[in-house]
Formats: C-alpha cells, structure tokens, sequence
C-alpha cells in the first residue's frame, strides 16, 4: 500500500506519543535570527539582530550532544543535552516564552528549557540585546529593562513565521517564564506595566537592596550611571515609552523563578493580573531578597502561589558549572544546595504548574 503524506504524518505523531508515553521524547534544538529595532540602541555593536533558540520535542531516536558555555576544552558550564535541528515530535504544541537573567543567556537556561521539551512542550528563549552574557554588556541593555518583553514578542512572530517550527505553536497555549530580570520581564508579558519613579524611590530609600545594587556580570552599571544615562537626549525616545504596556497577546500563565525589579510595579498593576501566576524563590537569595520581590508580588498577584526553596541562592538556578567553572566563578558556583536538587525541584513545580494552566 502506498503511505501518503498524511498517513506518514500520522504514524509520526502516534510514534511521537508512544515515545513520550515511555518518557523518552528527546530535546530538539533549533537556532534563529530576527530583528527589532531596539536592538540596536541596545546593541554594543549597535546591531539590530535579536537571537532565538527554541527547545521542542524531538522523536525518542534524535542523537542528543552535549550543551555547554564557555571554551570547547574547557567549558565552564554544563548545560545538558539537545538534538541540534531534529524533527518536532506531535502537532501543535504549549508554547512557551523564556527570559534569562541579568548577563544570562538563552543558553544558560538550557537546563529548564530542555526538560520541559522533552515533556512536550515548544520553548522559545532569547538573548537579550545588550543584557546577555554572550555579547558585550551596555548600560543601555541593563537600563532599557522593559523592552526585553519586546524581544520576545518578536521571537515569537519570527518562530510562528519559521516553515519548519511555526506549524507547531499554539497560540492558544501560551505561557511565559522568567529568571531573576527574566521574571519582571514575564510580569511584562502579562500586562503589567511599569513605573520607573517607583523603582528610583525605592532605590533611594533602600540603597543596600540587591536590586539597586550593580550585579557582578556588570559592576559599572550603578544606579547613578543609569541615571546619567537616561538623561542623555539620543535616548529620550526609548525613555518616554518606559511606562506603557508590553503586553504580549495571548499570554495564559507566568512563571516567575527568583523574579527581580518587582519594585518596578505598582501593586495595582500586579493585582490586576487576570493570569494565574506562580513562583519559585530560593530564602538565601541576596540578590533579589524574596521580600522586595517574590514575596512582594504574591502578596497583591491575585491568587498567586509561591514556594521558598531552604537554603537556595539566586545562582543556584544558573546551569550546573563544571569543575574548571567552580575554579574561576566561585561566587556563580557555590551552592549550599546541589544544584541538581534545585533544577529538580524548578523543573517539577514548572511542569505542573504549566501542566494545570495551559492543558
């Protein structure tokens, strides 16, 4: 008998849920480039390109290889594994939009977005202009915090548009993720808006808060340098828009890991989030104390829920470090916790949290 396209399709995706049955769906990995305009301003270079990279279920027969950053010879981190342009496994997949943290990347969370691949969901993640650890950091990229929801609603558009992926995004399963600045940048996404007033008051009044503090991955990015910064008249543009919506159309729930800059909201804009919202926080985080940030946001979120992790610091949700890593980022590296406990646990609470919201 002759097996038609459709036919083939079908076996392909019963294949697909056999596999999955078994748990042995594997990471597929596919790597893209788009534009926005505010890259640019961003930009070290003053390059328009956004970079994407999404995670998606690939057939249990895809040859994953191993994800790292840093040297080939000597890599620093230990990402985990993907099959790099494999074929999607099912139809029409939850999707999902990830946002590093301050100088991460997409890559650095590669550990979240693969697992939740293979659990069948269609994960897209960026590298912020001029905020990620792959290209120069700019006190631009760190100051224009609000246009990272932009980024990735381009991503999104870009994937949708892709021959390849764009047939298995679901639109109307739409969820989006976000570390440390990543969480103010999934708060974003919701609708919330933000008001930088807010943020600079707060900042005076609490000077020693870990968000008001300039982070390792760019020490010279103090507050008094943002400020300067804002004043300058080429960026009035981008300054004037800070407070309007980035809603991204479409977005069902939120999950926020370690969130930062809550103290850029008014609790009026988080309590008027119709998404159920969820968050995960380490009680050790000095860099964004759960206080000004994820306890912050449960307390007026309608609904929200928020687990502490004991013992857990902000890095811990960094990719797993090598034993080269441990030697030279010391302060990235040292956990109280294993970190393979840590993702475990920010896995598990994804997946269910993702799993009642958007199936």
């Amino acid at each position: 008998m002759r097996m038609t396209t459709a036919m083939t399709g079908l076996l392909l995706m019963a294949a697909a849920s056999s596999a999955h049955a078994d748990g042995s769906w594997t990471a597929g990995e596919r790597h893209g480039t788009t534009t926005v305009a505010s890259a640019a301003v961003r930009d070290a270079a003053q390059r328009d390109a956004l970079r994407y990279t999404v995670w998606y279920p690939a057939p249990a027969s895809s040859r994953e290889t191993a994800l790292t950053i840093g040297p080939p010879d000597a890599p620093l981190f230990d990402v985990g594994r993907s099959a790099k342009d494999a074929p999607v496994a099912g139809d029409r997949l939850p999707t999902l939009l990830l946002s590093h943290g301050n100088g991460g990347s997409a890559r650095m969370m590669g550990w979240l977005g693969t697992a939740l691949a293979r659990e069948g969901y269609l994960v897209i993640a960026v590298d912020h202009p001029g905020n990620n650890g792959a290209d120069e950091m700019t006190l631009t990229g760190s100051m224009l915090s609000w246009l990272r929801a932009d980024d990735l609603r381009t991503a999104l558009a870009a994937v949708k548009a892709d021959p390849n992926l764009g047939p298995h995004v679901d639109a109307g399963r739409l969820g989006v993720v976000g570390f440390s600045a990543g969480g103010y940048t999934a708060l974003l996404a919701a609708g919330a808006r933000p008001d930088l007033q807010r943020l600079l008051a707060f900042c005076r009044a609490h000077p020693d808060d870990g968000v008001c503090q300039p982070q390792q991955e760019a020490a010279t990015h103090t507050m008094e340098a943002r400020l300067a910064a804002a004043s300058s008249p080429a960026l009035a543009p981008w300054i004037a828009e800070a407070d309007r919506s980035r809603a991204i159309p479409g977005v069902r729930a939120v999950f926020l890991l370690a969130p930062a800059i809550v103290q850029a909201f008014a609790p009026e804009q988080l309590s008027s989030l119709q998404q159920p919202v969820s968050i995960l926080l380490g009680d050790a985080d000095k860099v964004a104390p759960p206080a000004s940030n994820g306890d912050a946001a449960q307390a007026v979120i309608p609904g929200a829920t928020l687990t502490r992790l004991p013992d857990v610091g902000h890095y811990d949700f960094l990719s797993e470090c090598t034993a080269p890593g441990r030697q030279r980022l010391a302060a990235l590296c040292s956990t109280a916790v294993p970190k393979a406990q840590t993702h475990a646990q920010a896995i598990d609470a994804t997946e269910r949290f993702f799993g009642d919201a958007l199936r």
